[in-house]
């Protein structure tokens, strides 16, 4: 980390560390992720200068807590988990329909209602592959700004309706907020043995995806060694809930830092844009979900949560809040992601090349 950053970043995750705590205490969905998202946000957005002009939060704490977030999903792939794949290709036929027409919509909404050029509008459109998007985006010469704030808040909004519609679907409060641990259940006392494991998988796991640059590796890494490990006896698996509360402090403080230096203005706008996006993809999401009920055997909320296009490592951390087996719900978004990706390769040569 640079030493520049080392003060401010400390100062921002004791902010969030802050508002996730005072998140505990009432019945927000995911408090740990979404109080320190919104104290750290608020914080930024109201206080600019008070970070460095050229600060970014630490990619590789990011990272390495992202990492610890793949761990405890791979550790839930089980063999009954396995046996189960076959009755999960309705769903995924289901998301293979709801990528273009969620894409579709999005082109309209940014064209329209927006007003955004048809470049900027096309890499703000797509239902996933954030880093991808911007990388392209940027290659394109679209407005590189309003497409880092449409793709980050694309992923804000989602995680921030999806807990709060699916608590009122339940009836009940989700997560932590709810009294519930998101490591599922009581854990046994944890020996040292299983930590060193635990921290070689994250490590080992980390390297692996980076190095093979597999979509979201960072994540998808950690959670492939992981469940080889599980699967085959070798090791149990287990990490403390106070690591995985850590690891969702640090990533709803990392997003939103994001809002560093934004203007009210585009901020506005984008959220507006973003809140009618989000809306017409859950919708969408909503259909295909109700028409895949009579096909396929998983419980409706944890189908849905598995079409919400949110963050893969957000969306994992939601459906541990619903007790559901996010290695399950981690599968379709990688699906999702890897469809949206294809997608913007493809259809990317038809669009104007920067310069």
């Amino acid at each position: 980390m640079d030493f520049r950053n080392f003060i401010p970043t400390l100062a921002l995750l004791a902010l969030g560390g802050l508002g996730g705590f005072l998140a505990s205490l009432t019945v927000m969905p995911l408090p740990w992720m979404l109080g320190a998202l919104l104290a750290t946000a608020s914080f930024t957005i109201a206080r600019p200068e008070a970070l460095p002009h050229t600060y970014k939060f630490p990619m590789f704490l990011r990272m390495l807590f992202i990492a610890v977030i793949g761990v405890m999903i791979g550790a839930q792939v089980t063999p009954e988990l396995v046996a189960r794949a076959p009755l999960m290709v309705m769903s995924l036929i289901g998301l293979s329909v709801f990528v273009p027409l969620g894409f579709a919509a999005n082109l309209w909404i940014f064209r329209r209602l927006g007003g955004y050029d048809p470049v900027t509008a096309f890499f703000c459109s797509a239902p996933g592959g954030l880093m991808e998007s911007i990388t392209m985006g940027e290659a394109h010469g679209c407005n590189i700004k309003l497409l880092t704030v449409q793709q980050f808040l694309r992923i804000i909004v989602v995680i921030m309706l999806v807990p709060m519609l699916m608590s009122v679907w339940i009836g009940a409060p989700l997560g932590s907020a709810a009294g519930v641990q998101i490591t599922g259940g009581v854990q046994a006392d944890i020996t040292p043995e299983q930590v060193l494991i635990g921290a070689g998988v994250v490590l080992i796991g980390l390297m692996f995806g980076l190095k093979l640059k597999i979509p979201a590796g960072q994540l998808m890494g950690p959670l492939l060694i992981a469940a080889a490990v599980n699967l085959s006896g070798l090791a149990t698996l287990q990490l403390p809930e106070v690591l995985i509360i850590t690891a969702q402090l640090v990533i709803g403080t990392a997003l939103g830092s994001r809002f560093a230096g934004l203007k009210r203005d585009m901020l506005v706008r984008g959220i507006a844009l973003s809140f009618a996006s989000v809306t017409a993809m859950l919708l969408i999401a909503l259909a295909i979900c109700l028409i895949l009920r009579t096909f396929q055997p998983l419980p409706f909320d944890v189908l849905l949560i598995s079409f919400a296009p949110g963050g893969l490592t957000e969306m994992s951390l939601i459906a541990l809040s619903l007790n559901a087996n996010p290695a399950l719900v981690s599968l379709h978004h990688m699906y999702r992601i890897i469809l949206t990706v294809f997608a913007l390769h493809a259809l990317q040569r038809h669009l104007p090349s920067k310069g």
